[in-house]
Parts: structure tokens; sequence; C-alpha cells
């Protein structure tokens, strides 16, 4: 596991102290459970809403008539917002690899899903590749930039989880159903039944402040999904890309897009788990053992220490 970054520790340090003296039981102590997991969600989700912010400034006050077209400067922004990850410590650099992974699998799906007509950028700029300005990457890398962050801020755990030789599988059949489907069978009815199938059983563990949620793991990709469906619809509305549909005037994006963002999450989950293999749950490792020492001095040597301190976007 992941260990949290320097800035981070400092933060947590602060937490810790303000936390120690609140209540753990009770309506106020539910209130600072609440507080605490509000507060990681959005220390994760750092890196897409920092850029989702720059996409809606862009559409309410770049001029349109900037030497630098729009696409460009999103792009820069983008870059900025990266460099400012690693420079402020708020990512680490064997996580910056992790992201760079996801920019480059979501540059490669932008590239044929626009020749393809799924989507459309708008044709300016000089910073991209054929149809597809450079910042859409950067959407991708904001995805995989919460799955790592929110790994190592909730010491995540899991139970039941499937063999990673299999769900490797499942992903890649994933990835290229979105290729194939535009020129034979779309599998993706069959792939969701294969996904619930295979994670049905796998229970995630997340430890928030003095509790540890336990929710079961398609339960959590399936609202990931749903979060991210609403930024791609904020994404659109600023005029970062359109669907066809959208090409007049704007309108919401389609909902049977959440089965797409879904099977996004198994692709961004399985990238993760072969960077950062999924650990069984402490407690766990007490009960199998009967050894809670040996259990807990196991995890103390692979866990980080417990953060309390303080999701945007893409495939179709």
């Amino acid at each position: 596991m992941q260990r949290a970054t320097s800035l981070e520790r400092r933060v947590d340090a602060t937490a810790r102290r303000v936390l120690l003296g609140a209540p753990a039981n009770g309506i106020r102590g539910a209130l600072v459970e609440c507080a605490v997991f509000v507060l990681k969600q959005a220390w994760a989700c750092i890196f897409g809403a920092a850029l989702l912010l720059v996409i809606v400034a862009a559409q309410l006050w770049y001029p349109d008539d900037a030497a630098l077209a729009r696409n460009d400067a999103l792009t820069i922004a983008a870059v900025v917002i990266q460099v400012a990850m690693l420079v402020f410590r708020l990512e680490s650099g064997r996580e910056l690899w992790v992201v760079v992974l996801f920019h480059l699998t979501g540059t490669v799906m932008e590239l044929f899903k626009t020749d393809a007509g799924s989507w459309a950028y708008a044709a300016d700029g000089f910073l991209r590749i054929g149809g597809v300005p450079l910042f859409s990457g950067f959407m991708y890398a904001a995805v995989g930039s919460y799955m790592v962050r929110v790994y190592r801020l909730f010491d995540l755990g899991f139970s039941r989880y499937p063999r990673r030789w299999i769900t490797a599988i499942l992903a890649a059949a994933i990835y290229l159903n979105f290729f194939t489907h535009h020129w034979w069978w779309d599998a993706r009815w069959v792939l969701l039944a294969g996904v619930v199938l295979l994670w049905l059983p796998t229970v995630m563990h997340a430890r928030v402040w003095r509790r540890t949620l336990r929710l079961p793991l398609l339960l959590v990709f399936a609202g990931v999904a749903v979060f991210i469906y609403l930024a791609e619809n904020i994404g659109t509305w600023a005029g970062a890309w359109a669907y066809p549909d959208q090409a007049e005037s704007w309108q919401p994006v389609s909902p049977s897009k959440l089965s797409s963002w879904f099977l996004l999450m198994i692709i961004s989950v399985v990238l993760v788990a072969w960077v950062y293999p999924p650990q069984v749950p402490a407690s766990m490792l007490r009960t199998e053992s009967g050894d809670s020492r040996g259990a807990d001095a196991a995890r103390a040597a692979s866990a980080p220490p417990t953060s309390v301190g303080p999701t945007s976007i893409r495939p179709r």
C-alpha cells in the first residue's frame, strides 16, 4: 500500500489533534464520521475537481477572440494542475505512473471514438492529435488520480476479492468492447453480467476515522459511475466536448452512458489493483489466524498511516 505524502502527513497530524476530543458515539459521533468521509472524498477528488473548475471557468469567462485557443488553454491548465499536484506533494511519483497509464489508455480511446463520431471537440488549437485536444487525456488521468488517492486515504481493504488474473482478462475484454462494438456485436451486457458474477461476493472495508465502513464493492462501483456521469453533464454543458445529439443545443447526457461509466470503473480498479494489490482487512486476518498481534504487525508493515485529512472524466 502506498504511503501518505509529506503534505498529507502534516494535514493528518493537524486533523488528529482537532478530532481527538470529538465524541465517538451518538449523533455527534456519526456527524464527525460523515464530515471526515466528505473531507477525504474531496481531498481524493482534488485533481478532477480542479480540472472541472477550469473547464467551467473557460466556458463562462474565456474570450472567444483570444489569441490562444480555448482547447490549448485547457491543455496548459491541465499540465499546470498535474505539476502542482507533484510540487505541493499532493501526489507521489509512484502515483504519477498510474495517472500516466490512465492518460495513455484514455487518449487511445479518444482517438478512436472521435474518429468514429461518438463525440467531438471544437476544431481549434494546436495542442491536439487529430481531432483530440490533449487536455482530454487529463480527464481520464483525473479518474486515475482519484482511484489511487482514495485507496490511500481510506486505507482500503477487500474481502473475497477475485483473482487478479481473472479480473485482468475481463477488464481487457471490456476495453476491447469499447472499440469492437462499432463494427461487431456489442457485448456490454454480457460483460456487465460477468462483472456482477465476479465481484458480487466482494466487500470493501474503508476506514474513515474511528469507524470502518463495509460496503458491497459493486455498490461502490455504481456510486462512482453516477458521480462521474454528473461531472460529464457539467463538462458537456461547459462545451468541453459534445455528443451528436448535443450538436445543436445542450441537453443532458443519455442515462445509457451510466453503463459505460460503470464498465470504466472496472478497468480503473483493475489497473490500480495491479500496482497496489488489494489487501485483506486486519480484522479478517485476526479472525483467520487467531493471532491478533501477528495480524496487526503484518498490517502495520504494509499499510500507510491512517489519514483523516481533508471524482471527472470518461468512456462511452
